[in-house]
This record gives structure tokens, C-alpha cells and sequence, in this order.
């Protein structure tokens, strides 16, 4: 059963990078989105960035260079990304529980690397020579491993209380919101269950951790922590298969809607694009458009829709 498990662990992983590749690919394939036009945007210069303003404010400033500031951006995406600023302003009461669910998540993705990171020093490297850097990362992962337990289960509990007595939140909860809030709690219910009950001589993490990257048939994981590993590979190779991979959504949302402000020059490659998506017949389902799926987007653009749909 040890091998049966390692195998599942390995597939789950396999899944987890193919699904992400296949997002990453349907959204870097889509049509153009309508950009938001919303100012400043972090990569401009630093001082525009400041008053909210953009290079648009420049005469001609079509027939000029634009330096990319990748620091701009940077200074923007960390605060967001690991302490969801963007929820903390606009929805306080959300973040209490958003954010400690994802940082311990964040907290576990780092345990993890760390726990591989020292299984592969323990396997490729002489144990005299890297034992007590082996150690020191033992005692990092130790550490970040139960506060990211912790936080984890703290905040998917509180999120599900709010999807579940929030007024304001029925209306955007599913029952598939449900379900992975819950899958969450006993994934990680399990992993920590494990870790607190099993006798420490019988759960040696970077014992298991090598045993299942060499494939050690011999490898004895206790059945708690075998349960818990389990659910832990079902719910990686599941994420990306839900809307749960938002995380690769958000970067194209920011840099390929928020933040897009590429020239559109004539006979340039954006113009082009353009140009094929007005031949689209679209079908959109508000009558007044008129978006039939017989006009070509380029017709329905051009077409005074209220007054149509008066008569």
C-alpha cells in the first residue's frame, strides 16, 4: 500500500502542473479583454504613479519609448499576494479569515520545498558534511509546518462560518464553495491529527519524504499520516481543476486587464487582433445588445442598441 500511496502522490503532482500549464494556456490564448483604463498603473514612472496619472498625459505619446519598471509592479504584487491588501482595505471582516487561510498555505508550500530541499541534501550529499544544515532546515520546516497548520484550518473554519451565516455571501456561495472549504478542514484536520497523535519515532518526516522520492518499497508511513497524505494529494491535483486556481487568473487579470496599456500601432500585431476579434459573431443574452450571433461584433458596436430595443 506505501508504493500505491507514493504513486498517488507522484500522479497528483503530475496533474497539478498539467492543469496549470492547460489554464495558463486557455487564458494567454484568449481574445483581448476590454482593458479597465484605471490609473496609475505600477510600472509607469514613479512619479506619475504618485499623482495617479499615466504616459497618455504626454503630447504624442504614441510616438514615444515607455520604459517597463518591474519594481513598480513588484511593490504592488507582494503586498498583495502574500497579505491580500486589496481585501484588507475594501473588505476588512473577509480578510480576517482570507488571510490566515492563505499564508498558512503559503506557510505549507515553503514546508514543503524545505522538507524536499532536505531530503534531496540527506540523499545526494555525504551526511557528515551537510547534517547540520539538515538540521537547521529541520527545525525551520518544524515551525513553519504547525503555524501554517494552524493558520490554514483557522481561516478555511472562519471562511465557512461566513459562507454560511453571511447574508451578504449567499448569494456567491455554492455549494462547491462548500465542499472545498470542507475538504480543506479535514485534509488538513488529518495532517495535523497525525502529527500530534503518532509517536514521534514512527513519523519521521524526512524518512518519508526520502523514502518517497526513491521510491523505497520498504518505506513505513503510519496509517494516520498515510490518510492525511491521501487527502493532501486528491486536494493538490484538484485545485487546479476548480476555479480554486484564481491564483493563475489573478496574473493575467492584473497584466492582461488592469495593466495593459501596449500601443496599438498601425499595421502593429495589436491591431491586427483587433481587427479579427470585430469579425465575431457574438451571442451575448442581453436583448437590447443585439448580439444575435448573426451581426459581427464590429456590426453590434456600430449599432445604436437603445433605441432598438424601444421600438
Amino acid at each position: 500500500m506505501t508504493i500505491l500511496l507514493v504513486l498517488i502522490c507522484y500522479l497528483a503532482a503530475v496533474v497539478f502542473v498539467l492543469a496549470c500549464l492547460v489554464r495558463i494556456a486557455i487564458y494567454a490564448r484568449a481574445p483581448m479583454h476590454l482593458r479597465w483604463e484605471l490609473y496609475p498603473i505600477p510600472h509607469e514612472e514613479p512619479g506619475r504613479v504618485e499623482h495617479g496619472g499615466s504616459r497618455f498625459e504626454e503630447v504624442d505619446w504614441w510616438t514615444k519609448q515607455t520604459r517597463f519598471r518591474l519594481m513598480g509592479e513588484l511593490k504592488f504584487m507582494i503586498p498583495e499576494m502574500l497579505f491580500l491588501k486589496g481585501l484588507y482595505e475594501f473588505n476588512r471582516r473577509l480578510w480576517y479569515c482570507s488571510f490566515p487561510f492563505h499564508f498558512g498555505l503559503y506557510l505549507l508550500i515553503g514546508t514543503l520545498g524545505l522538507l524536499l530541499a532536505a531530503a534531496l541534501l540527506s540523499i545526494l550529499a555525504p551526511a557528515s558534511e551537510m547534517e547540520s544544515l539538515v538540521d537547521a532546515i529541520q527545525s525551520i520546516y518544524r515551525l513553519t509546518g504547525a503555524a501554517g497548520l494552524f493558520l490554514a484550518i483557522l481561516g478555511a473554519i472562519g471562511l465557512l462560518a461566513r459562507r454560511l451565516t453571511d447574508e451578504s455571501l449567499k448569494n456567491y456561495t455554492t455549494p462547491g464553495d462548500i465542499f472545498n472549504l470542507v475538504f480543506f478542514i479535514v485534509t488538513l484536520g488529518t495532517l495535523s491529527a497525525a502529527c500530534l497523535i503518532t509517536r514521534s519515532h514512527d513519523l519521521d518526516m524526512l524518512a518519508i519524504a526520502k523514502g518517497i522520492l526513491t521510491l523505497d518499497t520498504t518505506l513505513r508511513i503510519p496509517d494516520l499520516f498515510a490518510t492525511g497524505l491521501f487527502l493532501a494529494a486528491l486536494l493538490i491535483a484538484y485545485i487546479p481543476l476548480t476555479h480554486m486556481s484564481h491564483f493563475i487568473a489573478k496574473y493575467f487579470t492584473y497584466h492582461s486587464v488592469r495593466w495593459d496599456d501596449a500601443t496599438n500601432t498601425r499595421g502593429g500585431k495589436l491591431e491586427a487582433r483587433l481587427a479579427e476579434y470585430l469579425t465575431y459573431k457574438p451571442t451575448w443574452s442581453a436583448a437590447h445588445v443585439g448580439a444575435d450571433g448573426e451581426k459581427t461584433w464590429a456590426q453590434v458596436a456600430a449599432s445604436r442598441p437603445v433605441p432598438e430595443a424601444k421600438k
